[in-house]
């Protein structure tokens, strides 16, 4: 009997050095992709977040890495220099990117329209449009794109480029300084600070407004998926299956946004869940473009990307130095 036994111990052990082995090399076979969000952990991440909490990236053969970032022009060239396969993009920092030079190109929509606005105590100030703003001021992270933005956007509704006064700020102290009274307004963007803007202002008393820059005629999208041509080129059946995991992980996240929220918050202990929470449902609805449906999710249309380079050239005087059919492809999401 004891033969017999050491055999069927061998057999197990040949079983499991096996197992073990073919473990290894699924493994091994993942493919390492780096992910820059841009910024801190928030809503607008959350399906890559999501993705990779319930497993969608390693169903799909990729080990994914997700990093903070710092700010959209930061973020696009480090895309550029190959540092990153993927990142959270606005289409400012791209163009800007691609008239000195870059190479990279947004790949899939999230935030079909320009989620950005500005904020305002609603006891101190009652704006209805650009031209009740005049003579206030206005405040801004000293990079943001709203210094540029703001006077091309109130020159597209007929008002004196500098009727709004802008002031750089640190971005960290912004929605401070608005709540306190230290500034008539502040930048706020959907899918991001503006829920740190409302959470502040709650705990203060403070009843906040808001107007969308799109409701007064910036027809432009606000940040992707955006990656390098030479990723694209080099990598296309990569950058296909992160961008249907991705959307798979917002598509979980928008039917089920308290479980997503946790699942942030799991990933980054110090997210504030309930502004994660308010995030993820504006992202709900920025994700989705009533005019390309059918397209599916992250379909870029040929008219909006067309106005946002418009725009952005307007903004930052780049003479048509860059073209919008050199700005985003989507071929990667079929």
């Amino acid at each position: 009997m004891q033969p017999c036994k050491q055999g069927f111990a061998a057999w197990g052990r040949a079983l499991g050095l096996a197992a073990l082995i073919g473990w290894a090399s699924a493994a091994h076979t993942q493919e390492k992709v780096a992910y820059n969000m841009a910024w801190l952990p928030q809503g607008s991440s959350v399906g890559v977040i999501v993705a990779q909490e319930l497993g969608y990236f390693k169903e799909a053969g990729l080990d994914v890495s997700i990093q903070r970032g710092y700010g959209g022009n930061r973020t696009a060239n480090e895309l550029d220099q190959g540092q990153y396969e993927f990142g959270y993009v606005d289409p400012i920092s791209l163009v800007l990117n691609r008239s000195n030079g870059g190479k990279i190109r947004m790949v899939g929509a999230l935030n079909t329209r320009w989620p950005a606005g500005i904020c305002f105590d609603t006891r101190r100030h009652k704006p209805k449009s650009p031209a009740d703003m005049k003579g206030l001021t206005l405040g801004g992270g000293s990079a943001s794109p709203v210094h540029n933005v703001v006077p091309a956007w109130l020159e597209l509704n007929g008002q004196p480029r500098d009727s709004i006064r802008l002031l750089r700020m640190d971005p960290a102290v912004v929605d401070a300084s608005l709540i306190e009274g230290r500034i008539d307004l502040a930048e706020c963007w959907r899918a991001s600070n503006r829920a740190v803007t409302q959470k502040q202002a709650d705990a203060a008393g403070v009843p906040l407004g808001w107007i969308e820059y799109g409701d007064f005629g910036l027809d432009a999208y606000g940040s992707g998926f955006a990656a390098s041509e030479d990723t694209i080129r080099k990598r296309p059946d990569m950058v296909r299956k992160f961008l249907k995991a991705s959307y798979r992980g917002y598509e979980y996240a928008f039917a089920n946004p308290e479980r997503a929220a946790d699942l942030m918050v799991k990933m980054f202990p110090v997210t504030d869940r309930g502004v994660a929470l308010a995030q993820i449902r504006d992202m709900a609805d920025l994700l989705v473009d009533p005019q390309a449906r059918d397209k599916g999710l992250g379909y870029l249309r040929d008219d909006r990307m067309r106005s946002t380079v418009q725009f952005v050239d307007k903004a930052f005087g780049l003479n048509g130095k860059v073209k919008p059919q050199d700005t985003y492809t989507n071929d990667l999401l079929k």
